[in-house]
């Protein structure tokens, strides 16, 4: 990752910063995919609404594509399409103390490797958890930033704290 337009980044580890760096590369965005919709109280719904405002277009150079049904709760970059989901429910490793963790520009992160060779990174210590996946495709390709151009969004819409 290219972390020197960055002035705080704390990563998880070595292992985890090479999966980080590998997490997304370029693509056309013909294909935002589908992903379901979290459905938060009034609250969380807010908040991430205020997210959507404020997310880039692009992240690490993929466009903004957006995956169905379209919702304020839910946004892609890139085919596959990188997803967002904000206002899901609290993972249940969030409190395994062995589940790999750590934090990037300030953002606290659980990561969950999938079995489809996917990750899952849930943000932690905010008033909503937002998840981004990263398929498989992004996770083997170099120049991510993904989880670095979301962080400023993220702190900017949604408070520290504990969700409800």
């Amino acid at each position: 990752m290219n972390f020197s337009r960055h002035r705080h980044t704390t990563l998880f580890g070595p292992s985890v910063l090479a999966l980080l760096i590998a997490a997304t590369g370029c693509s056309s965005a013909d294909d935002g995919g589908s992903a379901a919709v979290p459905s938060p109280g009034a609250k969380v719904t807010g908040l991430c609404q205020n997210l959507d405002k404020v997310l880039p277009k692009k992240i690490d150079g993929l466009d903004r594509n957006d995956p169905e049904p379209r919702s304020a709760l839910t946004a892609g970059w890139g085919s596959p399409a990188i997803i967002l989901r904000c206002g899901v429910e609290r993972p249940a490793k969030m409190s395994d103390q062995n589940a790999l963790s750590g934090e990037v520009n300030g953002v606290g992160w659980l990561m969950e490797k999938q079995n489809d060779g996917s990750y899952r990174f849930t943000t932690s210590l905010r008033r909503a958890y937002v998840e981004v996946s990263v398929p498989k495709k992004w996770v083997q390709r170099d120049g991510s930033n993904a989880l670095v151009d979301l962080a400023a969004p993220i702190k900017k819409a949604i408070p520290e704290g504990i969700a409800d």
